[in-house]
């Protein structure tokens, strides 16, 4: 009785440590999560203060998200490896460091490629922070309730970052500087650098399989180029020799990395994985989210400054309606994929973020055009997204055997990032397209191609100044200005008509891949 008596109250003695220790990961991890979104979602609202600033163009607005998702594209399927052959904490405590600092370049950035430069260098480490996190969760929480709770409470506070960017980055460009919003990460990553040093635990995989190099480049280089193409082809001509060979060389590093892929003994991506039903259809869902609804994100703040004549704060809290409802309908979606599969569930979320693409197209060609005429498809766009985007994560890695759930996540996550990337450049140039048809029929005095082009790039980013009128600035400033948020107007009904359709035709494919002969989902 002796004995028991004195081992009785060892046994909390020992738990504490590794509760608290566990709840100090938890916050390192929060953190950590917290700034990979508010760097997504934070950035698009001060894009027309970069492009004044900084001087820029409509290319350079492009990159400076664009560099950030293609940085992240390249390291995800990377960073799983080295972490698991080099210690998940030391890597975490890297990629940490490396974001602090490239969020400080970024605030100190005195021109456009500087700032590009720091994007990319703040993508990479985003991209292996976000790795890392969820290697780290997934050894600090192994099993049981408070796995749940702890990826849960992590998947909230990405939510809020997400959704909360717009306006908390509308709000430090109106009380202080743009400069701000990387700076704020710097302390953020400080904190989080101390916590994780702190909380998480060291773990490594003895069997960890080797790094899969020539997949990474040729993938990277691939997307690269595309989106290069797609970005600077219209100034450059699509017909170009220098666009042409830069479109070849991105076709040959993807037939590369096929080549590579299928018979590589450790390949990085598993092609037998999408002859399952449930994965592939799952795996649209997540193209379907960042065919439209992500990349949209970029340039909608552009449209609330610059054609509804908004503030960045009041943009912010404009943004709110179109992020919020993908925090408040995740665990509707959840209960609805139980109920009715995911099957049915994804197509359907992927539908009805379409639906919210046509009535904000609807919306924005109503003369006398507001905020609230967008409001309704801003909310049903949020809705469908947050309906599926739970249920795509959990059929895609829930789909394959728990071996390969790693490597699915990783193909989840490179398609979400891949279509993200190359759709920022393919919208930006449907808008400047868009922008320039108008400005055909509007403006009656003759120039030649690069000058109303020079225009109508200046139009798509935000900038209405006469300075940029060209051969038009003699007119007067009022009738150039209409004339420009006109535009602007119609340039982006065109990217919301798009987004429509490419994300119904997702939807109608994604249910067809679900769909098996027998007629069951």
């Amino acid at each position: 009785m002796q004995v028991r008596d004195i081992e009785q109250p060892a046994r909390p003695q020992t738990d504490h440590p590794f509760a608290m220790r566990n709840t100090v990961a938890l916050l390192a991890v929060c953190l950590a999560a917290l700034m990979f979104g508010l760097e997504i979602s934070s950035v698009p609202v001060i894009l027309p203060t970069l492009e004044v600033v900084l001087h820029s163009d409509f290319s350079g607005i492009q990159w400076i998200m664009n560099g950030y998702t293609i940085a992240c594209t390249a390291v995800l399927m990377a960073t799983g490896t080295l972490a698991d052959r080099y210690g998940r904490k030391r890597v975490f405590l890297f990629s940490i460091a490396l974001f602090g600092i490239a969020s400080l370049l970024c605030g100190l950035a005195w021109s456009t490629p500087v700032l590009i430069a720091g994007r990319f260098l703040q993508g990479a480490s985003g991209g292996a922070m976000l790795i890392c996190l969820v290697a780290v969760l997934s050894h600090q929480f192994p099993e049981g309730a408070e796995r749940g709770r702890a990826f849960g409470i992590w998947g909230i506070v990405f939510g809020i970052g997400l959704g909360f960017g717009p306006l908390i980055g509308g709000l430090i460009v109106a009380v202080s500087s743009w400069k701000w919003v990387f700076w704020a990460h710097v302390f953020i990553a400080a904190l989080t650098f101390g916590l994780a040093i702190a909380g998480v635990r060291e773990s490594r995989d003895p069997h960890a399989r080797k790094l899969d190099l020539a997949g990474i480049v040729t993938l990277s280089l691939a997307v690269l180029g595309l989106a290069y193409f797609v970005t600077q082809g219209a100034d450059t001509g699509f017909g170009s020799a220098s666009a042409l060979c830069i479109i070849a060389a991105s076709a040959a590093s993807f037939v590369l990395f096929l080549v590579v892929e299928m018979r590589a003994a450790h390949p990085m991506f598993d092609f037998s994985v999408f002859r399952v039903r449930n994965f592939s259809g799952a795996l649209l869902g997540s193209v379907g989210m960042n065919f439209s609804f992500w990349p949209f994100i970029i340039y909608l703040p552009i449209y609330f400054q610059s054609a509804l004549g908004q503030g960045p704060a009041a943009s912010g809290m404009s943004l709110l309606a179109y992020t919020l409802p993908t925090l408040i309908f995740p665990p509707i979606g959840e209960r609805l994929a139980l109920r009715y599969r995911p099957g049915i569930v994804i197509p359907a979320g992927l539908f009805i973020i379409g639906l919210g693409f046509f009535l904000m197209f609807i919306g924005s060609g109503i003369e006398q055009t507001g905020w609230m005429n967008v409001l309704p498809g801003c909310l049903l766009a949020g809705a469908g997204l947050g309906m599926i985007n739970t249920p795509v994560t959990n059929t895609t890695t829930g789909s394959v055997s728990s071996t390969r759930a790693g490597m699915a996540s990783g193909i989840d996550m490179s398609a979400r990032m891949i279509s993200l990337a190359i759709n920022i450049a393919l919208m930006g140039f449907l808008l400047v397209q868009g922008v320039l048809q108008y400005l055909q029929t509007a403006l009656s005095k003759p120039s030649d191609d690069a000058s109303l082009r020079a225009l109508a790039n200046g139009i798509a980013s935000g900038s209405m100044h006469p300075a940029n009128a060209g051969a038009w600035a003699s007119m007067p400033p009022e009738t150039l200005a209409e004339i420009g948020r006109a535009a602007l107007v119609h340039g982006f009904g065109g990217i919301m008509l798009y987004s429509g359709i490419a994300v119904w035709v997702l939807a109608g494919v994604s249910f067809l891949i679900f769909w098996d002969r027998k007629g069951e989902s």
